[in-house]
């Protein structure tokens, strides 16, 4: 009888839905988001102004692939069976996936940030106050400015799109020079925000926010890359002179999860492990009503094997010898029961490691073979877990900008525009007292005036050279030592490379060094401070010969756009 009950409700309602088809398919849901009835309050435009917080989240933006940048340059190599070893050898081409998703995921950033904007100015019936209105525009402005600065110093400009696209044949626009995009879009995006963001968010829901801290370094930042000195010393000093910013106490606090969107934190990417659980850390689930809630899976390229990870990106030897000598101040207590600098410690793992690597003491864990002479530790879960989560779920924060990297930039700037050495030498020192480890301004004081060329390997060359302070030793210093000292790893050493025009210097150095291991190998092996065993890895080999710096500073176009838009194969 029940069964019968069913069938007959099933024919009746069939033939009710039929008798009034058109009627039914010509209803509006009433319970449907359309444009009509969203971009009406503050709380729609909130919403949608966190799906470009989202964006930033993107693997090849803040997430995993940037492991594919971590390893071009001087400070990490990888092995031939990755595919991050095209980057190392600069055989990348317009059809290689990062190339590809880096392109792809900044302009999805963009065009959900020009959606903002537009709906913005051209929604007559929004309810926003004019206060509202400001909040959201520069937050979207300063956000669509920072994608396009990720294009134009990967792909030497970009094709520039400010409104939202209504007509296909629009996409068809040509690609724009660096200069175009920073005069057109970028520098007027952030002046903007600049002028318009807080200092600070009054509530901690709001912390993953970009501030007025946030502009203004990006400014400066933009001004020092094209070597505006006088510029960039200005943003740099105004940040400084705010006030609200200041070194942590522990470096480490900047690479793990334990005390973000701390003081030293400008402009930082959140991630969770414990939202969404079961999602592996590569999925981006991108969810429009949450800021940035998903995991990274970035420790799966920097964690090693005996940890759960890849060990795709490897510490360059120079890198491990500049840690090395990395020299600790006796008389800092940072440094009470450490035998290397608290920068190795955040940074680098040697196998003679410090305390625990892990939860395991040094020659507990394995590894160390096959010429790896140490792991990346920053960015990875190390300081308290034993293994990395099975799905590669980490909930540390990416970091984009940094008060120790304002710093540096800011000695960069005086030194370079103004040739004060003496200023230059100061901030940097304000990094290194903070590290633990002995100040510029101490070695000169005990060693008639001089400091060590520490950028020449030890191992190679024998003792560290000592040097006056001029100009050129300083820039040298910042270079070669202090900015990959306390920077490796962070997303900023091929651009200085290339801003600097000294990308083939570097790496012919570097073979060099290479060639000379190769040649000692036996004299060298299981010798400290590198400990090589098995082999020497050949990072430089390929890389020297290949590298041209018009074609392999930057980015070729990716195929899929040069299909896609007819005005770039013209």
């Amino acid at each position: 009888m029940k069964m019968r009950n069913l069938i007959v409700a099933f024919w009746m309602s069939l033939c009710t839905w039929g008798c009034s088809e058109d009627a039914f398919l010509s209803q509006n849901n009433p319970n449907s988001i359309t444009p009509a009835t969203y971009w009406k309050t503050f709380e729609d435009f909130d919403a949608a102004l966190n799906t470009v917080y989202g964006a930033l989240q993107f693997n090849s933006i803040s997430g995993e692939f940037i492991a594919y940048e971590m390893v071009r340059g001087d400070l990490a190599g990888t092995e031939v069976w990755y595919p991050h070893y095209p980057f190392t050898e600069f055989t990348v081409t317009d059809a290689t996936e990062h190339v590809q998703n880096k392109w792809n995921e900044a302009y999805v950033g963009i065009f959900r940030a020009n959606q903002v904007l537009d709906k913005l100015k051209h929604t007559d019936t929004h309810s926003l106050s004019a206060e509202e209105v400001s909040q959201v525009e520069a937050q979207a402005r300063f956000l669509r400015a920072f994608f396009y600065f990720e294009l134009v110093y990967a792909y030497n400009g970009a094709v520039i799109h400010t409104t939202m696209v209504e007509d296909p044949q629009e996409f068809n626009k040509p690609f724009a020079s660096k200069a175009q995009v920073l005069e057109e879009v970028i520098l007027v995006d952030l002046a903007f925000a600049k002028e318009h963001l807080p200092t600070l968010w009054s509530t901690t829901q709001d912390k993953g926010r970009v501030t007025w801290g946030a502009a203004t370094a990006m400014l400066g930042k933009i001004a020092l890359y094209e070597q505006q000195w006088a510029v960039a010393e200005a943003y740099f000093k105004e940040i400084i002179d705010s006030g609200i910013y200041r070194l942590t106490v522990d470096i480490q606090d900047n690479f793990s999860a334990e005390n973000e969107f701390n003081e030293e934190s400008i402009f930082e990417v959140t991630f969770s492990d414990a939202l969404k659980p079961g999602a592996p850390g590569a999925t981006v689930d991108d969810h429009q009503y949450e800021t940035a809630g998903e995991a990274t899976s970035l420790i799966s390229q920097l964690s090693p094997l005996s940890a759960g990870g890849f060990n795709t990106v490897l510490p360059s030897y120079y890198l491990h010898e500049l840690m090395v000598y990395d020299e600790m101040d006796p008389a800092n207590p940072v440094n009470i029961g450490f035998t290397y600098s608290q920068r190795m410690h955040a940074s680098i793992v040697p196998v003679d490691y410090d305390n625990d690597y892990y939860q395991e003491p040094a020659g507990s864990k394995t590894g160390w073979a096959y010429g790896q002479s140490s792991y990346v530790k920053k960015h990875t879960n190390w300081y308290d877990k034993k293994l990395e989560d099975a799905q590669l779920r980490s909930g540390i924060n990416w970091r984009h900008i940094r008060y120790a990297d304002v710093l540096l930039m800011y000695a960069e700037a005086v030194l370079e525009g103004k040739g004060d050495v003496n200023t230059a030498i100061q901030y940097i020192d304000q990094v290194r007292s903070r590290a633990g480890v002995i100040t510029l301004q101490s070695y000169m004081e005990n060693n008639g005036g001089q400091f060590p060329a520490l950028h020449r390997s030890v191992q190679v060359h024998g003792a560290h050279q000592w040097v006056s302070p001029t100009v050129e030793t300083v820039r040298t210093h910042l270079r070669k030592v202090e900015r990959p000292l306390e920077l490796c790893f962070e997303g900023h050493r091929w651009k200085d490379l290339v801003r600097w025009g000294i990308v083939k210097e570097v790496l012919t150095d570097l073979r060099a060094d290479e060639v000379w291991r190769f040649d000692n190998f036996e004299a060298i092996q299981e010798i400290p401070p590198l400990r090589i065993k098995e082999r020497i890895r050949p990072d430089f080999a390929v890389a020297t010969d290949n590298y041209d710096a018009q074609t392999h500073d930057y980015y070729p176009i990716p195929t899929n756009e040069k299909q896609i838009n007819t005005a770039l194969s013209n």
